[in-house]
């Protein structure tokens, strides 16, 4: 499931499991979700092109929450501003002539299989615009929720109590045994199952998913060669510079 591909489509295919997760991560009763629409579904099974290449679910409960859902294993750097560009693109989600009184929560909500802040590790944090001496809340209708996947030690009581911790576990979990396990005795957790099972037995989605699966290991294998190249040439820089000083310590113009 952390495979980002076969999360979109397990949720978007299964909007009961969906359901369940969400509740889940914005601390609601399941059954106050009476409706859920998604506006930005892809065709199951279907190659990934480039206009498709967010792997993020858009979807509005109850015809008035606004939430974006996204699993992001590798760390690109840009999270911090990248999601937070897409909270303020939904978040405008007035009608022209509405009174802005009328603007619906907005929710951006990652799973991340990174820290966000290295200096400042979390499990679950939810991130809202308050002042800036005492903390005093601006408004609660424009919420970033982060929740990083290697952290589940760092669970507080109330991660634990919404099932949280449980949905991260369900997610890494690596065999159909454990999948099975971690879902036990919850409802939308089985059918989470179910539906990741049947989306497996479809050669075209377990198709796709393995691209989505090369393309980002070899994104990965990409940024991780750039890093060891750029940290070759700044010592070459370094050594230059120094053996360039040595020659101006010595008279001599390099």
């Amino acid at each position: 499931m952390t495979n980002d591909y076969m999360f979109r489509i397990v949720f978007q295919e299964n909007k009961y499991a969906l359901k369940g997760l969400i509740a889940s991560v914005l601390h609601l009763d399941p059954e106050t979700i009476e409706d859920i629409a998604i506006s930005n579904e892809i065709k199951p099974g279907q190659r990934i092109t480039d206009k498709e290449y967010r792997m993020d679910i858009l979807l509005l409960i109850n015809n008035s929450q606004t939430i974006n859902l996204e699993m992001q294993l590798r760390n690109q750097g840009n999270w911090k501003h990248r999601s937070l560009a897409y909270l303020c693109r939904e978040f405008d989600n007035l009608d022209h002539g509405d009174d802005y009184d009328n603007v619906q929560p907005t929710y951006q909500v990652g799973f991340l299989g990174f820290s966000l802040f290295e200096d400042h590790p979390e499990f679950c944090a939810r991130y809202q615009m308050r002042n800036e001496k005492d903390g005093y809340l601006y408004t609660d209708r424009f919420n970033l929720i982060v929740i990083e996947l290697m952290h589940e030690e760092l669970a507080t009581k109330e991660d634990i109590a919404c099932g949280i911790d449980k949905w991260v576990r369900l997610f890494k979990a690596k065999t159909w045994e454990d999948l099975k396990m971690v879902a036990q005795d919850n409802p939308y957790m089985t059918s989470t199952v179910e539906s990741m099972y049947l989306s497996n037995t479809d050669r075209n989605i377990l198709k796709v998913a393995r691209e989505r699966e090369d393309f980002l290991r070899s994104q990965a294998y990409k940024d991780k060669k750039l890093k060891t190249q750029e940290a070759e040439i700044k010592s070459l820089t370094s050594e230059v510079d120094r053996l360039r000083k040595l020659l101006e310590d010595n008279g001599i113009t390099p």
